[in-house]
């Protein structure tokens, strides 16, 4: 034992004495290792360990001067480096039509991890000014830490892509807690876990923050593995699902010679006799492959093949009151027995750059468009919306990238179950870690509102999910196909549905009273 904790404190001192290039090349090593603990990964340990990494480096900055700054910068590094591995997904987009976006794919595999990194330099330049060597610091590392991913979720419309708390979707068991206190509050937790391993490499060696951390944690994961014992998935009976994946390349998905290929795939895909006959079909995002309301013979196709089913389908709509007065939106239809549109849905939270271009002047100047190759940006929605629909309970549409928002999605009624509908082609090809990491992220929606959730994506991964995040069955990425699967029941509201973030702000709120315990007893 005296020589285990002999090696820790000989490493961490070798990182506390790192200074200059080493310094910041350590810290964005350590952040691109930590993102292996992300969807399809799932390797938590080195989330935690190079958050360990990351106190003992704030810690040499300590000593030095412009100690803040360095933090800051520290900071930024590691979470470039985090970013750059788990967002680097995001310069496929710009490859569907590479002639016009190609040119830009440099800069934004920089500009989004490194614009995303200055949320975390924040962070860490405010957990340096309260900075003390003692285990103070990593509560408040954890805080500011956490506060930093809020923001980077809400503000400039938000991107909380890769949370920590989404570095233990490897343990459904931990995945539980956040029912209780939400992706954010187990994001708290998870920092302040990782950065308590750092006091076992210093010479006092202090066990008792990270003790009561791993603790916590298994009783937290034996806590979830008793809640997901309580909660077998029970699927609701006369409730038969079809997810349709048609698996359409984003660079065919309009080209007018495949377009009748594509609807018949749509068509043939639903009306298959592989399984049992559907009473709900759900096609992916925008899956026609023109206006639909303004095709009659697709309308007819689809009165046939609904004269005793629903279907849910992702669509482009137009609001036209002249040739150049439009409005353009990206919806979800509902069609009921007949072929009758029963409601309409539309996306409420738009991906800027790609539905729409902020400050279109200045970047069209640039020569930057919008990825989405539309007449024109689309427009928002109202926001999140409960329909009743024949047969089923009543259900809450959330297209893409909507997905992401936990405080976002809940409608003023609660429904039965979410249908997500997404077009993962846009993420590349079906090594990419993007549709991972999207799948994960709504599993977690699950399990926080205690719903269902039917996501039917373009190109996968479409699946089922039950109110405690367990995926009932799934279709891979890359494969066309259909999958059929009863619908689960929901759960009754839990915590964080019926509290939201105010249980993230407790949760704040106990860490900073435990810091200040901590500090007071050195000072004693």
């Amino acid at each position: 034992m005296a020589r285990a904790l002999a090696f820790l404190t000989r490493i961490g001192d070798f990182v506390r004495g790192l200074t200059g290039w080493q310094r910041f090349v350590l810290a964005l090593a350590m952040g691109a290792i930590s993102a292996l603990a992300y969807a399809p990964f799932g390797i938590f340990p080195a989330l935690l360990l190079c958050f360990a990494g990351l106190v003992l480096l704030i810690d040499g900055t300590q000593t030095r001067p412009r100690p803040i700054w360095n933090a800051a910068f520290v900071g930024w590094t590691f979470a470039f480096g985090q970013f750059l591995l788990g967002f680097y997904w995001v310069g496929y987009a710009f490859m569907v039509d590479a002639a016009d976006h190609a040119w830009q794919i440099p800069i934004i595999e920089f500009c989004l991890p490194g614009g995303m990194a200055l949320y975390i330099a924040a962070a860490c330049a405010l957990a340096a000014r309260f900075w003390r060597p003692d285990a103070s610091r990593v509560f408040a590392l954890a805080i500011c830490y956490a506060l930093g991913e809020w923001v980077r979720g809400h503000a400039l419309t938000g991107f909380p892509w890769n949370l920590p708390a989404y570095g233990w979707g490897a343990s459904l068991g931990v995945m539980q807690s956040v029912a209780l206190f939400g992706s954010y509050g187990l994001t708290l937790l998870t920092v302040l876990f990782g950065a308590s391993l750092a006091l076992l490499f210093t010479r006092a060696g202090d066990w008792r923050v990270p003790a009561g951390m791993s603790a916590l944690f298994v009783v937290l994961w034996i806590g979830g593995d008793v809640r997901l014992a309580l909660h077998p998935t029970v699927p609701i009976e006369n409730i038969h699902l079809r997810l349709v994946q048609p698996n359409v390349p984003q660079t065919e998905k309009y080209v007018p010679r495949y377009r009748e290929r594509n609807w018949r795939r749509l068509i043939d895909l639903s009306l298959a006799k592989n399984g049992p006959t559907p009473t709900h079909i759900v096609w992916p995002e925008a899956a026609p492959p023109f206006l639909l309301t303004r095709a009659p013979e697709a309308l007819d196709d689809i009165a046939l093949m609904t004269s005793d089913k629903v279907l849910l389908t992702g669509a482009v709509r137009i609001e036209a009151s002249s040739a150049t007065d439009y409005r353009l939106f990206n919806s979800l239809y509902i069609f009921a027995h007949g072929g009758q549109l029963l409601a309409t849905y539309d996306k409420f939270h738009l991906v800027p750059f790609g539905e729409y271009l902020p400050l279109k002047s200045l970047f069209n100047a640039i020569g930057i468009a919008k990825l989405v190759n539309s007449p024109g940006d689309f427009r928002a929605g109202r926001g999140p919306m409960t329909f009743d629909i024949p047969g089923a309970p009543p259900v809450t549409p959330l297209i893409c990238y909507e997905i992401l928002f936990p405080d976002e999605i809940a409608a003023a009624r609660r429904p039965g179950w979410y249908v997500n509908v997404t077009d993962d082609s846009w993420f590349g090809p079906p090594s990419s870690t993007g549709p991972y990491q999207h799948l994960l992220t709504a599993r977690f929606r699950a399990i926080e509102q205690g719903l269902p959730i039917a996501r039917d994506a373009n190109t996968g991964i479409s699946a089922v999910i039950d109110p405690v995040g367990r995926i009932t069955v799934s279709l891979a990425a890359g494969q066309m196909g259909a999958i059929d699967a009863m619908l689960p029941a929901a759960l009754p509201r839990t915590p964080y549905s019926r509290f939201g973030e105010w249980l993230f702000v407790v949760l704040l709120v106990l860490c900073a009273a435990a810091g200040w315990i901590v500090r007071r007893e050195i000072r004693a």
